[in-house]
């Protein structure tokens, strides 16, 4: 079966939790407060109004993620579902593509999009989803009793596009924050009304209004926000009990400098080539692609001082769209599926792992994979987003899920991640990639018998000129590589982490928490 396919990272199907992350960062090092999935959901990818859709072009497509449904695959089964979802995801890219390059047919006809993309692509779905279906009863499993209804797809227009689930289109600059409560980061500008944002790449079929973006699927203007205009947002950090551990051990592995990128994901998509469909930045192993396994990781090198630390740590490259292109605008997961612009290197990526503020750590298990923050937050909400944007000088004060900070002169654009810190003392990976590992509740307590690992935090600086919006429009733009149905939103953000250590680093790295070492 040729597979040369991707599959997204996929959020666990749990009602959204109304919790937020919440950082404070100064002295020069991370101090992390507490970091949980923010439940940020609501759902706008449905036509509605047909007449208004019939007269609107479709700006992207949106379908359900029926990879987080399957929270429970047998092990035997996990290798063909895995692929069998990353076809699923080839589908839309190709479908959306279909949508870019047929724009004189749709104005034409206002149910070509419903006959010709959606209707066949809803069948494609349905025939994979069958399949997974058989893959997982061959095995003895049970397969979810609703898959047939998740295979119909959506088309949203263009003045839709800029909510993309993510508020129903309040791009606010907070993080969710009180039980659901949220701070609005400024007054923003209606992306929906905007012409492109830049120039059109070769690649994206067309003119296309609404997404702005040097290939035409975003940045646009509301996805950016003068970050001194934002009130401040940073929660603070829950109290520590006398049982904390508040030790720190930073690992020093570069800022890939090298420019060791890929487009594969092997935690979601292994044996997928471009399973990522977009490209990465790789510190740490420097042996990661598609077809990596757990005796390669062992063989693979590191960028790291830590010779013990052969753990892989990716995540997408940041491209600044000023009409420029880079080594990938002709290739898969970059110009071709919209991913376009100058590839930025970090001038820091620190990596510091940190306590629990309420008991001591166990040291992480050998190959634990981790992926945090939600890719397709465009499509499914905000639940899992656990992406957070800043700018020097502002870290303590303002983090942005939903928008790109503007930073004043002098000032560098920040992503931060901290990872989950709850483990199920058992799994290294679950079949969704999330059940296995969970975040800390309100007070920094793991659940339901999870145990505190130490959590991993990163901390990306980026020196960018900073975007000008003239008239509506985003001139200049950066944005995360992503999907092309994703649109480049800042929500979509994630990071991904695999477990490898050698010479007993991972007791050092809990002992050294536990003892409240700085190492």
């Amino acid at each position: 079966m040729g597979r040369n396919t991707r599959k997204r990272r996929t959020p666990l199907a749990t009602k959204a939790i109304a919790a937020s992350a919440a950082l404070a960062l100064g002295g020069g090092g991370l101090i992390w407060a507490n970091f949980y999935a923010s439940a940020h959901e609501s759902n706008n990818n449905a036509w509605g109004n047909q007449t208004k859709a019939a007269n609107a072009q479709v700006a992207t497509i949106s379908c359900p993620d029926i990879g987080q449904k399957l929270t429970s695959v047998p092990r035997q089964a996990r290798n063909e579902v895995d692929g069998e979802l990353a076809n699923l995801d080839r589908q839309i890219t190709d479908a959306y593509q279909r949508l870019m390059t047929t724009r004189q047919a749709q104005a034409q006809d206002p149910s070509f999009v419903q006959n010709s993309i959606l209707q066949p692509l809803k069948d494609r779905r349905k025939a994979i989803v069958d399949r997974i279906k058989l893959e997982i009863t061959r095995v003895g499993g049970t397969s979810p009793s609703n898959l047939d209804a998740l295979t119909g797809c959506t088309g949203t227009p263009a003045n839709q596009t800029n909510s993309g689930g993510q508020n129903g289109g309040q791009n606010n600059g907070g993080q969710q924050q009180n039980g659901g409560q949220q701070q609005n980061g400024g007054q923003q500008q209606n992306g929906g009304q905007q012409q492109n944002g830049g120039q059109q790449g070769g690649n994206n079929g067309g003119q296309q209004q609404g997404n702005g973006g040097q290939a035409g699927n975003g940045p646009v203007a509301a996805d950016f926000v003068d970050i001194t205009k934002v009130q401040p947002n940073v929660a603070a950090k829950p109290q520590k009990s006398g049982n904390a551990s508040n030790g720190s051990f930073t690992t020093r592995c570069g800022v890939n400098a090298n420019k060791n990128h890929n487009t594969d994901n092997v935690i979601v998509a292994p044996g997928v080539t471009n399973g990522a469909h977009h490209l990465h930045d790789y510190v740490g192993n420097q042996k990661v692609n598609a077809f990596s396994s757990n005796q390669t990781f062992l063989q693979g090198g590191t960028s790291c001082q830590n010779k013990n630390d052969l753990s892989a740590y990716y995540w997408p490259v940041v491209r600044v769209q000023d009409g420029t292109q880079d080594f990938d605008q002709n290739a898969d997961g970059g110009g071709k599926e919209g991913n376009v612009g100058k590839i930025l290197t970090p001038v820091q990526a620190q990596i510091k792992y940190v306590g629990s503020p309420t008991s001591k750590v166990v040291a992480m298990p050998q190959f634990l994979r981790i992926i945090t923050g939600d890719a397709k937050t465009t499509t499914n909400g905000l639940a899992n987003a656990n992406a957070h944007w800043s700018c020097t000088g502002f870290e303590n004060k303002v983090q942005l899920t939903t928008q790109y900070p503007i930073c004043p002169q002098g000032s560098n654009v920040v992503r931060t991640f901290a990872f989950q810190s709850c483990w199920d003392g058992q799994n290294v990976d679950s079949a969704n990639h999330r059940t296995h590992v969970a975040f800390a509740d309100a007070n920094g307590n793991c659940q339901n018998g999870f145990k505190a690992i130490p959590q991993l935090t990163m901390r990306l600086v980026y020196k960018i000129n900073p975007p000008t919006i003239q008239n509506g429009v985003v001139k200049n733009a950066y944005a995360v590589d992503g999907f092309p149905e994703q649109l480049h939103k800042p929500a979509t953000d994630h990071d991904d982490f695999i477990s490898v250590t050698t010479g007993g680093l991972a007791n050092k790295i809990a002992n050294c928490i536990n003892n409240g070492q700085r190492c």
